[in-house]
């Protein structure tokens, strides 16, 4: 295993030397592959748009982060930017010269790579979902093989920007990407064949959300029982990351699980709301569907704004849960309330 690590501690530095220039388009592509973008921009836009690609999104993202957590604790991957200071592979020669950047100290372990795995899935849903609109707009055969390759070829090149990215930043290994694209891409096929899901009750999110939440967590404390600490890589990243204040909690395996329980959990309230059912029943305009998107890419803006300490775990926690419920009640319920009863004030008005 230690040569694998070394050949792709030898990738990493390839990549820091030779795309030193590129530094900036890595690091938004590292951030454009977290879930965060799903649930805070894609979302919102395809829920309006086509409401069942939305819920896929969701479902897809917080199934296949929840099992990356679980393959995470179960296959206790090292990370590049301690694995140099930790393995005896160099002997007493120099360990290679990796750099470190502000998102590379990731406190979980490494395998597989939650950031190519989220991504896989997420464009995977939604290459499919324009893939089906091409098909349900009866496109002619020609141009769909062309919008076909073109759409695949993206989400090629999406995903290998993701992969180096995180090489690149010394935060996973090449077969740590690798094996993220590979489970996600899996997770999005298995859970689109799930039909279930579009009409979920409220019941089976909670127990959805309260079971996977008690299986992380009984999974935690009965390994911790005896004698395995799961948590054991959030000392080797306050330990060899070069900057303190580049270890954050919310990178932690814990932080990740309820901030997806939160999406889940907003999202079953949203859905089963009577401010949605009622206007659910509204037959509702292009316009007004444009008008949702954009009010609610706003209002999730000013709420993604929204920090909180975290020097108390547990409130920190239970914050990134409302937090992440509220993101998805905004687009499902309360925009789209909204402007139905501003758009009904203004036809009373009319009609005075």
């Amino acid at each position: 295993m230690d040569l694998l690590h070394s050949w792709g501690v030898e990738l990493a530095v390839h990549l820091q030397t030779r795309y030193s220039r590129y530094e900036g388009l890595f690091s938004l592509a590292s951030a454009v592959a977290d879930l965060h973008t799903t649930f805070f921009f894609f979302f919102p836009v395809w829920f309006h748009l086509r409401r069942d690609t939305g819920l896929r999104l969701i479902w897809v993202a917080v199934l296949g982060d929840w099992l990356n957590l679980v393959l995470k604790w179960v296959l206790f991957g090292e990370r590049p930017y301690w694995w140099i200071h930790e393995t005896r592979f160099y002997g007493a020669g120099p360990a290679p010269a990796l750099q470190q950047f502000p998102i590379t100290c990731e406190t979980g372990p490494g395998s597989p790579s939650g950031h190519a795995m989220g991504a896989a899935g997420v464009w995977y849903v939604m290459v499919t979902a324009l893939l089906s609109i091409a098909t349900e707009k009866r496109c002619p055969p020609l141009l769909y093989k062309f919008l076909q390759l073109g759409l695949w070829m993206l989400m090629g090149a999406v995903e290998l920007v993701v992969c180096m990215s995180r090489v690149y930043m010394a935060a996973h290994f090449p077969h740590q990407v690798v094996a993220g694209v590979i489970t996600g891409v899996l997770v999005a096929e298995v859970v689109s064949r799930e039909k279930w899901i579009y009409n979920a009750s409220m019941k089976k999110y909670f127990y959805m959300t309260l079971f996977l939440t008690s299986f992380a967590a009984g999974f935690y404390l009965l390994l911790k029982a005896v004698g395995v600490d799961l948590l054991w890589t959030l000392e080797k990243a306050q330990k060899w990351c070069v900057r303190a204040e580049w270890v954050h909690l919310d990178s932690t395996p814990f932080a990740s699980l309820l901030r997806n329980m939160g999406a889940l959990f907003g999202l079953g309230l949203g859905l089963h709301s009577p401010l949605y059912t009622e206007t659910k029943r509204k037959k509702t305009s292009t316009s007004f569907r444009m008008g949702c998107i954009i009010v609610s890419l706003f209002l999730l803006q000013l709420l993604d704004g929204w920090t909180f300490s975290s020097e108390n775990h547990m409130t920190f926690y239970f914050l990134s849960f409302g937090k992440n419920a509220v993101a998805l009640l905004i687009p499902t319920t309360v925009v789209p309330w909204a402007l139905c009863w501003i758009c009904k004030g203004e036809r009373q008005d009319k009609n005075l």
